[in-house]
């Protein structure tokens, strides 16, 4: 019986075979049907081990695909169809996402807010920021501070025409949803619109979901260990919806607390009970899923979607990528204030975008107002803070195949910030920008 060391990917690298890849696939499909029990799977992966080298003739390298289909043979065979079928329709979905790309269709994608990205372009051209070129020219002319100026203000007035739009349907709404990707500016758009809306006589009570996650030791992991923070499946969906219709019922609630330093979530810790003229505010990755408010009417809903939608072109005529943007401000973000170094953000990205596609984007077309978080001015502040690391990526990340992910976004990235004009002073940005979620140095207390 010949033993499995190495895997065929479907680019036709060759990786090690890792047994683990195996057990976590399985355990996330089994969180998906609402299973938590990490020692089955790595039970049924056993299986599947053997099951594989069983049959694979010597000599033979088997591909990823072929690993699959003994997954769903095992899976069924023993009992688990529920799991079988969320891994089977994980596959399908997988599948049908690369056939859109290989077909490249031309259809306007429905997730795509096509007329505020015209509206953001049309700022940029008029700003001249719309090419990196543009954008080194007005910093090379000391323009830096007017670029801050300018583009703080066009923010500021995307977030009070959203507070327009939501009072003019007070008081209809109960529940305000702010969601968008990591790191969008959720906290701070959340912040600024809260102002907002208060001085017009509307109460927000946050309701945090972070608060809702299951146990650390019941997260699904990737295959390089990571728990998974970044799927709705990790938070207690069936909770939060009891809580939600019970409040705007008028029941007190108590609520839960989650400890990210011991991964454990405390039940009962407040109690939360709403009055006559207030609205529940939730600010959350996944705020447009459908199954996170599912139970309340949607007529009691306001959802607003973040993004920076940069539109600029940068090396080789190319837009810079809004993945990029909120890459690079997870880092700098993460580095200051959760002691997370930015290598491991980087490493971790694959996961974060999956997640995105499949539980966020989706959904941006359901939402009743998009802000664009995009800031031409971050690109030139992130030159100065993250270039020699992604100079110094490009070269870790070659030759490695499991890391092919990590080493084309820094190839990428690194193009990009090596094209743009540094700027190391960071005075002219006001301590109330958004970027100051991600750099330090804001006003606002983003400890609550």
């Amino acid at each position: 019986m010949p033993k499995i060391n190495q895997v065929v990917k479907r680019t036709g690298a060759v990786v090690p075979f890792r047994k683990d890849r195996i057990t976590n696939a399985i355990y996330r499909a089994a969180v998906a049907v609402g299973g938590r029990d990490r020692a089955t799977a790595e039970s049924l992966a056993d299986e599947v081990v053997a099951a594989l080298e069983k049959t694979t003739p010597a000599e033979h390298i088997p591909t990823v695909e072929e690993i699959q289909d003994i997954v769903e043979k095992v899976l069924i065979e023993n009992g688990h169809a529920r799991t079988a079928k969320a891994f089977i329709l994980y596959r399908d979905d997988r599948a049908r996402r690369r056939l859109r790309r290989a077909e490249r269709s031309t259809r306007p994608s429905p997730n795509i807010p096509w007329h505020k990205l015209w509206d953001v372009l049309n700022w940029a051209v008029e700003h001249d920021v719309h090419t990196v070129e543009q954008l080194n020219a007005r910093i090379v002319r000391g323009e830096f501070p007017g670029i801050v100026r300018e583009a703080d203000r066009a923010y500021n007035e995307d977030i009070t025409i959203a507070a327009d739009v939501l009072t003019a349907r007070d008081p209809t709404v109960r529940l305000v949803i702010i969601a968008g990707p990591s790191p969008s500016g959720k906290t701070t758009t959340t912040v600024k619109l809260s102002h907002l809306l208060e001085r017009r006589g509307l109460r927000l009570v946050p309701l945090t979901v972070d608060n809702y996650f299951f146990d650390l030791e019941l997260h699904p992991k990737d295959e390089f260990g990571d728990y998974d923070f970044e799927t709705p499946q990790a938070l207690d969906l069936a909770l939060i919806n009891d809580h939600l219709v019970r409040l705007l019922n008028g029941e007190s609630v108590a609520l839960p607390f989650y400890d990210f330093k011991t991964g454990i979530r405390h039940g009962d810790h407040t109690a939360m009970r709403l009055g006559p003229q207030d609205v529940i505010l939730i600010d959350s990755l996944h705020g447009l899923f459908p199954d996170m408010t599912r139970e309340v009417d949607d007529e009691l809903k306001f959802r607003l979607y973040i993004e920076p939608l940069l539109q600029m072109k940068g090396p080789g005529d190319r837009y810079v990528r809004w993945t990029d943007l909120r890459l690079m401000r997870r880092m700098v973000r993460d580095a200051s204030h959760r002691a997370y170094a930015p290598r491991q953000t980087l490493e971790h990205w694959h996961y974060v975008r999956s997640s995105e596609m499949r539980n966020i984007i989706p959904y941006i077309g359901t939402a009743d107002y998009v802000v664009n978080s995009g800031l031409p001015y971050e690109l030139p502040v992130m030159r100065s803070r993250l270039f020699d690391s992604f100079a110094k990526w490009t070269e870790l990340y070659r030759g490695d195949p499991r890391r092919q992910d990590a080493l084309g976004r820094a190839e990428r990235v690194h193009e990009l910030l090596e094209s743009v004009v540094p700027v190391s002073d960071e005075s002219p940005i006001p301590p109330d920008s958004i970027l100051r979620e991600f750099i330090g140095g804001s006003c606002y207390d983003y400890s609550h």
